[in-house]
């Protein structure tokens, strides 16, 4: 009895000291023998955004949508001051770009000049902000879907849900049935 009184306190007492020898180690080193480290890519995060869909209107109708999704690139610091999420103001922004800019027409064959796109942001924000905020916007897709092309896809999901079997409530009362 005292040796398993003996071998339990003693597993006790290495636990005890593994886990204060961790919590000492894993503490950061004292500022004074700190070496000052560099971040990693300057010290900015990376931020995605979800999809923006923004619809076109021409002529009091909705003609199609404009889909984006962004990735930019801000000052941690900064952000953390913000009262309202930064993915609002770029969503904003995006909005305020497509319908503020009579140069921007989807139903021309024209290409959208993705630089001053994305420096038009990027220069909205920081002025709204007042401090240097987003210092780049990346697209990781952008297009424009027409009304048609949206009504299709829709029409094509409804067929190809049609074609698909329902394994559901009729299936199991033909296998109860049929004695299976």
């Amino acid at each position: 009895m005292i040796k398993f009184i003996a071998a339990a306190m003693w597993i006790c007492a290495a636990t005890l000291g593994a886990a204060i020898f961790s919590f000492q180690t894993s503490q950061a080193p004292s500022d004074a023998g700190k070496a000052e480290v560099k971040p990693l890519l300057g010290g900015l995060d990376y931020v995605k955004t979800d999809v923006i869909a923004v619809p076109v209107v021409r002529e009091a109708s909705v003609i199609g949508y404009f889909l984006t999704k962004l990735v930019y690139t801000v000052d941690p610091a900064i952000m953390g001051k913000l009262s309202i999420p930064a993915e609002s103001l770029i969503v904003d922004q995006v909005y305020s770009y497509l319908y503020g800019s009579p140069e921007v027409d989807f139903t021309k064959t024209t290409a959208l000049d993705l630089n001053a796109f994305r420096g038009h942001i990027r220069d909205a924000i920081n002025t709204r902000i007042g401090e240097t905020l987003v210092h780049d916007v990346m697209v990781e897709q952008i297009e424009f879907m027409s009304k048609d092309e949206i009504r299709d896809n829709a029409l094509r999901r409804r067929v190809s849900d049609m074609k698909t079997p329902k394994f559901g409530a009729e299936n199991k009362k033909k296998d109860a049935s049929s004695g299976h």
